[in-house]
C-alpha cells in the first residue's frame, strides 16, 4: 500500500521527540504527539489517519502540566519509524 506524504500544516498535532518517545516507536511501534485540550480520540485518530494514510490501532491519552499528548498505536503492518523518519524526527 502507497503511504501519503505527511502534511501537517493547519492541524493541531505536534510531534514529541524525546528519549521515552523515542524508546516507545522502536519497542512498542507508537508516536506521540502534543494535541489540543480539546481533541476527543476520535477526531485524533481520523485526523492521523487521514494525514499519513495509515491504521490506526489505539490511541492512549495522557495530560500533563496542562498540556494533552496522544500516545498513538499503529495498526498492520505500518511501522513508527517509517512515519518518524518522513516527519524528520529520525
Amino acid at each position: 500500500m502507497k503511504q501519503k506524504e505527511p502534511k501537517m500544516e493547519g492541524t493541531m498535532l505536534k510531534p514529541v521527540m524525546t528519549e521515552k518517545a523515542v524508546m516507545m516507536i522502536e519497542r512498542d511501534n507508537m508516536l506521540t504527539f502534543e494535541t489540543s485540550m480539546k481533541k476527543e480520540k476520535d477526531e485524533i485518530r481520523k485526523e492521523i489517519e487521514n494525514i499519513f494514510g495509515i491504521k490506526v490501532k489505539t490511541i492512549r491519552t495522557l495530560i500533563r502540566n496542562n498540556k494533552k499528548y496522544a500516545r498513538i498505536k499503529l495498526g498492520g503492518d505500518t511501522l513508527a519509524i517509517d512515519i518518524a523518519t518522513k516527519l524528520g524526527l529520525m
